[in-house]
């Protein structure tokens, strides 16, 4: 159990997405489980508009608004130039990173913890030559300048070894959790509308929760494979894709127009995370065909919903998902076709997939995650 003393923790929210990622997702989720009468003292520094974006989950804890000048690199040159004597000025006695893949100071003049989601930086998918040999030189030497590091996957932990060349003793897995009190299988009505304000599904539906972000989530080959699956069994099912536009939006809706199923493929945009699980719960099954996961939240959260899950052998999925999902090769949208064709017609092994992955969903906790979080923290801190 984590137990601090008279400690000043200081919670760096920049490049947490506002909430509207997985790693906002994590930044909220740990927030909440921050015990009242733990000892410690936590406040949050970041954006001003982030002081409500985790308003909620951080009720009680102070937010210190920095970084007045908005952007990527502005805010960057912030944590090189000023974070250390803003953390001094704190009187921190360790400074918490929870987006440490995206944004890290050089150096902290007080111990520093950090989460590294994923290491997809180095796939250089999203950057320009210059930019991803900029990213390579300086993002390896900030992670090994931590004190300590947490991955949120062992897949993540190799990669940080083999990748940025961190000690491996520095480096705890803490996986993620999935929030059960909300993502839980729910009764199946016979209703062909599936109504969730400001949105109506038809259903049957296939849904794969991701950001619209080209090539790495690989929705054009689900988009080729959903072709596929509709040209072989002549089902009525669509395609839901809910997720923000990102890089290379344009690419996947222009694959989706020319599409001879267009007709069947939505795009919902973001949509709002307090009406994502009665979207998993009204799907058939989910996919994901993304090329590259830190740790995969959204299968996780599929899974806890009960719907059967087809992912791709990729990355960190098989590690997070186990034996609770059918497995395809993201690069051919024939295989991924394959268990779209086994999920709709296969009851039996759909119904198995389903039982394997809440099992599975109950290994992981929000609660044991932050618990291990706040140790390591309170550890760096002494």
């Amino acid at each position: 159990m984590y137990n601090a003393h008279t400690m000043k923790i200081g919670i760096d929210t920049f490049a947490c997405d506002s909430g509207k990622s997985g790693v906002g997702v994590y930044v909220s989720q740990f927030l909440k489980r921050i015990p009242p009468s733990s000892g410690a003292r936590f406040e949050l520094f970041g954006w001003e508009y982030d002081r409500f974006s985790f308003g909620a989950a951080a009720e009680g804890l102070e937010f210190i608004a920095q970084c007045f000048v908005e952007g990527t690199t502005a805010n960057s040159l912030w944590h090189q130039f000023k974070y250390p004597e803003f953390s001094r000025l704190r009187e921190y006695s360790a400074c918490f990173f929870p987006a440490a893949h995206k944004r890290l100071p050089w150096r902290s003049p007080v111990p520093s913890v950090g989460v590294v989601h994923d290491m997809a930086a180095f796939w250089g998918t999203r950057k320009t030559r210059e930019h991803l040999g900029v990213i390579r030189m300086i993002l390896p030497n900030a992670l090994r300048n931590l004190d300590r590091i947490i991955a949120v996957s062992q897949w993540v932990k190799q990669e940080l070894v083999e990748l940025a060349r961190v000690k491996e003793s520095r480096i705890d897995v803490v996986n993620n959790g999935v929030d059960h009190s909300r993502f839980y299988p729910r009764p199946r009505s016979d209703e062909s509308i599936v109504l969730i304000q400001p949105f109506s599904f038809r259903r049957p539906y296939i849904i794969y929760v991701s950001r619209l972000d080209h090539p790495i989530k690989n929705h054009v080959r689900l988009i080729k494979a959903f072709e596929i699956f509709k040209d072989r069994t002549k089902y009525p099912h669509r395609l839901v894709l809910a997720g923000a536009d990102s890089h290379g939006a344009e690419r996947i809706k222009e694959a989706a127009a020319l599409s001879p199923h267009r007709g069947d493929i939505f795009f919902t945009g973001h949509f709002p995370a307090e009406s994502l699980p009665e979207l998993y719960a009204g799907a058939n099954f989910a996919v994901f065909p993304s090329m590259y996961e830190g740790f995969g939240l959204g299968v996780l959260e599929a899974m806890a919903t009960g719907v059967p899950v087809a992912c791709a052998r990729a990355a960190s999925l098989p590690e997070t998902a186990e034996n609770s999902a059918l497995y395809f090769d993201p690069l051919d949208p024939e295989d991924m076709a394959d268990r779209m064709v086994t999920l709709s017609s296969d009851r039996d092994t759909a119904r198995e997939i389903r039982a394997l992955g809440l099992e599975r969903a109950r290994v992981f906790s929000w609660d044991r995650c932050a618990e291990q979080t706040l140790n390591i923290i309170e550890e760096a801190a002494v």
